[in-house]
């Protein structure tokens, strides 16, 4: 058999090919080794943690400095272009949208005033303009307490941290606008000693606590998730306003349904019908526990958050937003399908669920009417008991569908199951009303109002809308200028005393 030397020998040219081969492979091997060294080199300094972050600094910018791609995503949010078919991150006025609101929120601030958020970075100053807040004009006015800023802003984390949560939650929302200046950011989620992720807020640990489960001994995909269910959560405010998650009976509309009626809760009681209300706020931990992403293992930021590449960085993605308008980094790193297919299944499932709770809301607008007419004809409580718990749980179906961010994706099966049942709910609701109005001696049809829209729903039930506009308006001009100038008088405060080694204490001015 011949050696490569022989072959060589009658073949000269042979030598050559194998020489500039091997010179080849020897060159490509190079360039790989050395990007593969770069980009650990690379990654380990992007990763060093070398800052001088005060735990409790609620600034993104500060966070920033060190971490500048993570936090150029986190400003992308700013931008509010983006617009599905149902969400997306525009403002808009869900009760111009669906005037059945205005009826279902009666006597509660969502018939006022109910606008698409528009995302993390306008967190703060979205509870700021929204009617529902008020327009208090002093410390101390309402009509709402400190405990709506609880997940709005890192600078919650540092007044709970001075003075407990129990009293930061027994203040009023006006005591506490010149220290919430900040939007979610990187202090919402984030340990500043070493990046990990926390649970920064308590009542999610006090809530595992109640459930014999300690949130430290979580792994970190599933912080991944839980970090979000911090804020995007049901909850109530209990004595003293104290903010908790009703979780104790588990976690479905029913369980927790069942946990309210235990405790004698209500919201408001609605002055139509004056049935007990539950608002629902935005259970969207819940329902997605329920969904096959769940169960698959996948987190929230696998898919609002998923990595991305820069160089030699591989980062999350900070820009918080629907996959649908980064389908290919969030979706299509598992799915095969075509962008157009995958948005296609999403809006097939919103399309579905829409229509059965559309139904639902229906019925339950002329149920509240219907027993508003009762109680005009004289109806008593005693007649009335058994219709108003029905209203009560069947709305409350339905707000638990129509509350959540993205449910009708995450769980549709969930969903159409907690919706069916409110239909049921409602249907027989309305017989308990039609038996009531026969033994006061009324048959045939119910007269309704036109109620067909947010202008018209919104005069029925008795709200002054451009009385609370002009509230509104003179305390954005006169009251929030002033809580924006302690702010940043307090935060220049807080750098002077930061770079005084000798420095202890509060940063609460």
């Amino acid at each position: 058999m011949k050696t490569i030397g022989d072959r060589i020998k009658h073949r000269p040219w042979l030598g050559w090919v194998l020489f500039i081969s091997t010179m080849i492979i020897v060159f490509l091997l190079g360039v790989l080794t050395y990007s593969i060294v770069e980009r650990r080199t690379a990654g380990e300094f992007a990763y060093a943690i070398t800052t001088d972050i005060d735990r409790l600094d609620p600034r993104a910018e500060a966070w920033g400095r060190y971490f500048p791609r993570q936090f150029n995503t986190y400003a992308q949010m700013a931008d509010t272009t983006f617009r599905s078919k149902y969400l997306g991150s525009q403002r808009r006025d869900l009760l111009d949208v669906n005037p059945r609101m205005v009826i279902l929120f009666a006597g509660y601030g969502f018939s006022r005033d109910y606008n698409l958020s528009r995302g993390h970075y306008y967190s703060v100053q979205d509870v700021r303009e929204t009617l529902r807040t008020g327009a208090p004009m002093k410390a101390g006015d309402g009509p709402q307490p400190a405990t709506c800023w609880t997940c709005k802003s890192p600078d919650v984390v540092r007044l709970i941290d001075d003075m407990g949560a129990g009293e930061f939650y027994s203040l009023m929302l006006s005591d506490t606008g010149h220290e919430i200046a900040n939007p979610i950011n990187c202090a919402s989620c984030h340990e500043a000693e070493d990046m990990s992720l926390k649970i920064a807020l308590p009542a999610l640990a006090e809530t595992f606590a109640r459930m014999g489960q300690d949130v430290s001994g979580f792994s970190h995909q599933q912080m991944r998730s839980l970090t979000c269910a911090q804020c995007h959560v049901e909850y109530y405010f209990g004595e003293n306003n104290y903010l908790i998650f009703p979780w104790d009976e588990g976690m479905t509309a029913e369980d927790m349904a069942r946990y309210f009626d235990k405790r004698g809760f209500a919201d408001w009681i609605h002055p139509l019908s004056k049935a007990p209300m539950i608002k629902a706020q935005h259970p969207d931990y819940e329902v997605f526990t329920t969904g096959i992403h769940y169960q698959r293992g996948v987190s929230c930021a696998d898919c609002h958050m998923p990595y991305k590449t820069e160089g030699g960085m591989k980062f999350t993605d900070h820009k918080i937003q629907s996959p649908l308008n980064n389908i290919a980094a969030a979706c299509q790193t598992c799915h095969r399908q075509s962008e157009a297919e995958l948005i296609r299944n999403v809006y097939d499932r919103q399309d579905m669920i829409y229509e059965i709770r559309t139904k639902l809301e229906d019925v339950l607008v002329k149920t509240h009417l219907e027993a508003e007419f009762a109680w005009k004809l004289g109806a008593t409580e005693e007649q009335m008991s058994e219709a108003l718990h029905l209203i009560r749980h069947a709305q409350w179906r339905w707000d638990y569908a129509a509350a959540t961010h993205g449910g009708s994706f995450h769980a549709p099966l969930e969903l159409a199951r907690t919706i069916g049942n409110g239909l049921d709910l409602a249907h027989e609701a309305r017989r308990k009303i039609t038996a009531v109005l026969v033994e006061l001696g009324h048959t045939g049809d119910v007269p309704l109002p036109d109620v067909s829209t947010k202008e018209k729903a919104q005069k029925y039930i008795g709200i002054d809308l451009e009385q609370l506009e002009a509230n509104k308006e003179r305390f954005l001009v006169e009251i929030v200028p002033e809580w924006l100038r302690l702010t940043a008088e307090r935060q220049q405060r807080w750098d002077e005393q930061r770079r005084d080694p000798d420095h202890e204490g509060s940063y609460i001015q």
